[in-house]
């Protein structure tokens, strides 16, 4: 343990620097993904609301690791290229929006039809209601469900290491390569990821209990 923290500090910062960045960059993108995806869910226009179910069919069922090969080697076949980081945060952010999206969905279904209907009826158009009336009151509702997927991001940020991307995980793994630690750097990993989801859990769980009480 002493070997670890004196000897391979720097790497291990290193990795936990990147996994932060990631998972905060794919959970903005999840959030921008879902919001689409979610108004599109609940457009009026038939068309939108197919587009909207095809993505959350499509990648609530496809594992993060297929789409991280797919997106890491498939695209540049069709002149599609991206840094190893984008390529992760991408994959990552496509298949927390469509998680997003139904959490949202789910929001957006506990606003009372009242509410709807009072916005119509002084001009507001549908995207109005959405930025005045369902959005706001949305995600209100699901602090906890988005948590959780900020939570679900930042465990499956340690499957990056596979096309390349030096998170946490593949730090520890190259350090136990080297120094032969065995589990005692994928425990001080495992820490690092509970103490960063319970971290969470609590600020989530914070920001519910304030947001409930304004309104």
């Amino acid at each position: 343990m002493q070997e670890l923290f004196t000897t391979y500090l720097p790497e291990l910062l290193a990795g936990l620097w990147m996994t932060a960045r990631l998972t905060a960059v794919s959970f903005i993108g999840s959030l921008v993904l879902g919001t689409i995806a979610a108004a599109f869910r609940i457009s009026p226009i038939v068309p939108l609301r197919a587009v909207g179910r095809l993505y959350v069919e499509l990648f609530v069922n496809i594992p993060l690791i297929s789409l991280l090969v797919v997106v890491t080697f498939g695209l540049p076949d069709i002149g599609i290229t991206f840094d190893l980081f984008t390529c992760a945060a991408l994959s990552m952010a496509l298949l927390g929006g469509a998680f997003t999206c139904e959490a949202i969905r789910t929001g957006v279904n506990a606003v009372s039809v009242g509410q709807i209907e009072a916005a119509r009826s002084i001009g507001l158009d549908f995207f109005g209601v959405l930025r005045h009336v369902l959005f706001p009151q949305a995600y209100r509702s699901v602090v906890q469900p988005l948590v959780n997927v900020f939570i679900g991001i930042l465990l499956s940020s340690s499957l990056a290491g596979v096309i390349g991307v030096k998170d946490l995980t593949l730090q520890v793994s190259e350090i136990n390569n080297q120094a032969a630690l065995g589990l005692t750097a994928y425990m001080v990993a495992a820490f690092a990821y509970v103490i960063i989801s319970l971290l969470a859990g609590g600020f989530g769980a914070w920001l519910e209990k304030r947001w409930r009480v304004q309104r």
